[in-house]
């Protein structure tokens, strides 16, 4: 394997945040020198290397308009933008979260709200996915979508209930905040452009299988 993905016709959108760290150390360990993106906290594109650093969620966008050829993301990101052209190669395995329903504690105001008043209102920023869990389970939902810190809403008698995120449940615990459900599990998630899959089939099966190793 060559020390660039560049070196082989390949560029891969890595995520900043949370998945960082871990996505970096996971090509280093398949021998991808990512010393010019750890070296440079600001620079977002790393042409040498093949690498281009962005959101997690913009990850989607880029790998499915041919801007990357590969992306790494969480799962919960594909399951939002599930209406996007892209291929799941592999389950990178770290990354490790939940999607959940959570409410203030005690007696679930959400529950409560839909005995009442038939409908619940949830705060969220994974609208599509919230639309869809209360949409199979056979309860109506007011969507409120939230770009901030989602805990506020409840606390605030914005929303009966959030769905959000967790990994350890301790931002919850600390705003007095329970799991009520859990909708899904995420990790972070190898995707490809369909039509890079097919062009550069070589290259993304020998790093895939070497990832996957």
């Amino acid at each position: 394997m060559s020390d660039s993905l560049a070196a082989l016709g390949l560029r891969l959108a890595v995520p900043r945040g949370a998945l960082f760290e871990e996505t970096l150390d996971l090509l280093d360990r398949v021998g991808i020198d990512t010393r010019a993106v750890r070296d440079n906290d600001r620079r977002l594109l790393f042409e040498d290397a093949g690498i281009i650093t962005m959101r997690p969620s913009d990850v989607p966008t880029y790998v499915e308009a041919g801007a990357a050829d590969l992306g790494i993301t969480g799962k919960d990101v594909l399951m939002e933008q599930s209406e996007r052209s892209l291929y799941e190669l592999a389950d990178l395995g770290y990354g490790a979260c939940r999607m959940v329903v959570a409410s203030t504690e005690g007696e679930d105001p959400a529950a409560d709200a839909l005995r009442r008043l038939g409908v619940v209102r949830i705060a969220t920023k994974y609208p599509r996915i919230a639309t869809r869990h209360f949409l199979a389970t056979g309860r109506q939902a007011e969507i409120v979508e939230i770009k901030g810190s989602v805990e506020l809403a409840p606390l605030t008698g914005l929303v009966d209930a959030i769905v959000d995120l967790t990994a350890t449940g301790t931002t919850l615990r600390e705003n007095r905040l329970v799991v009520r459900e859990e909708i899904a599990r995420s990790t972070a998630r190898l995707i490809a452009n369909p039509v890079a899959d097919k062009l550069k089939a070589a290259a993304i099966d020998a790093l895939t299988s070497r990832i996957a190793g």
